[in-house]
């Protein structure tokens, strides 16, 4: 297998963002010579090298799952200084780069192999150099991940360097709403739809699986022409932040909801909830009435999307990816991390507090943030384990002002009381049940 172009990507993290989307979608365009994955696991890396430098990829449409092949891809470990070392020399070649690691706080790390010190090394030598202009993808669910990993890139350049460095570079944030899983037993999800995935490598346990879904957003880029992208699919924004409400208030919240309920049912994949009586349209009706129109008042007039008839559409599409069988989705992925998502500016809550600022009572969304306490504590769908004393540990940091929390905790405390209820009818169609105790 050989790669056309003459371009160079560099990217950071071997997960399911980082090989099905920017490795991906930079081999597929034809445009790059070389394709380069900056990754401190051991034992991801030396799987890809013995494999050659290419990995297979599980695709999810709606009727099935195809695999591909994408590579090759040369594989460096930065806490390794001879890796390091050829990683910092490729970024000053490269002409687009993509982070994709856990969080924006995995950008700094202890030692000289930290993501933020091998981009400036690199990007240094790109300005010496004279290498060729350069935009960063930041991948991390941040609406500041730009703006953050470039802080610290520069902290750690000297002043001077810091015109030059922006003039070659930007960095871009991204509206991601690709939905992708790394499963580290390939069996699981087997079913007789869907066979058995093949691992990302032959020597490895990882498989990739992510949907066809490829929409990407990113923001605009400020060089003046000549500059393109290799990566075309992607499209750019004047504006991303109403982009990435709609994604956090939207797709994740929504996503978010449905994972607890299932979890509450004892449901393991989220592609059950379609046989769930009343579970779709439930969701359907918390993505549009709640938060889709909150997001129209507060965005009405930037796109499309942010009109009824667009995020309808947005919704509707959602809504069957969130359930596609093919994809595998598991409820316990989904549902991770809730005292995370319970944030006071997160998905569910967050989504809840946006809905009140426009004037819209977020009914269905409190009754998933209660779900989501109820995967802290069991307890308070019974009452034995207060919300009060619960949100005080999940918002302290955030310091919100009394009358919103009350308000946001008094629709919680009915969501938990309408959960227990539902519970204990034995889980009857649930938009019926919601709507007769409404």
């Amino acid at each position: 297998m050989t790669l056309t172009g003459s371009r160079t990507y560099v990217g950071f993290g071997l997960g399911p963002i980082q090989a099905g989307l920017f490795l991906y979608e930079a081999f597929r365009s034809g445009h790059f010579a070389r394709l380069v994955v900056a990754e401190v696991a051991p034992p991801v890396v030396n799987e890809l090298r013995a494999a050659g430098g290419s990995y297979r990829l599980n695709i999810a449409h709606p009727d099935h799952v195809e695999t591909t092949s994408v590579g090759p891809v040369e594989a460096y470990n930065p806490s390794i200084s001879e890796d390091r070392e050829r990683v910092a020399a490729t970024l000053a070649e490269a002409h687009e780069i993509g982070t994709a690691v856990p969080s924006v706080e995995s950008y700094v790390a202890p030692g000289e192999g930290s993501l933020h010190r091998v981009l400036a090394a690199g990007l240094t030598r790109k300005v010496f150099q004279s290498g060729p202009r350069a935009v960063v993808y930041t991948a991390e669910n941040d609406n500041a991940a730009a703006e953050t990993l470039e802080r610290l890139v520069l902290g750690e350049l000297p002043e001077p360097l810091h015109a030059q460095v922006r003039s070659s570079v930007q960095f871009l944030n991204t509206v991601i709403g690709k939905m992708s899983g790394l499963v580290a037993d390939p069996d699981v999800g087997a079913t007789h739809a869907s066979p058995l995935l093949p691992t990302a490598t032959p020597r490895g346990r990882r498989a990739f699986l992510v949907e066809a879904f490829n929409r990407i957003l990113i923001s605009k880029i400020r060089f003046d022409p000549p500059f393109e992208r290799g990566i075309t699919v992607f499209d750019e924004k004047e504006n991303l932040l109403p982009f990435e409400e709609a994604k956090l208030f939207g797709h994740n919240a929504t996503h978010a909801l449905a994972a607890y309920l299932g979890r509450l049912m004892r449901i393991q994949k989220i592609a059950e909830l379609r046989s769930v009586p009343g579970m779709v349209p439930f969701l359907r009706d918390a993505f549009l009435y709640e938060s889709g129109e909150a997001l129209i008042r507060r965005h009405r007039g930037v796109d499309r999307l942010f009109t009824r008839e667009g995020y309808a559409e947005y919704a509707e599409n959602l809504l069957d990816r969130m359930t596609n069988p093919f994809l595998m989705d598991t409820v316990e992925r989904v549902a991770r991390d809730p005292q995370r998502k319970l944030g006071w500016n997160d998905r569910l809550v967050g989504t809840m507090r946006l809905a009140l600022s426009e004037g819209i009572e977020p009914r269905r969304y409190a009754i998933g943030a209660a779900a989501a306490c109820a995967a802290l504590s069991e307890g308070v769908l019974d009452g034995r384990v207060r919300l009060a004393e619960l949100a005080l540990q999940l918002w302290s940091s955030s310091h919100p002002e009394q009358a919103e929390r009350e308000k946001v905790l008094a629709l919680v405390d009915k969501g938990a009381r309408c959960l227990q209820n539902w519970r204990k009818s034995g889980f009857p169609d649930l938009e019926k049940f919601f709507e007769n105790v409404s």
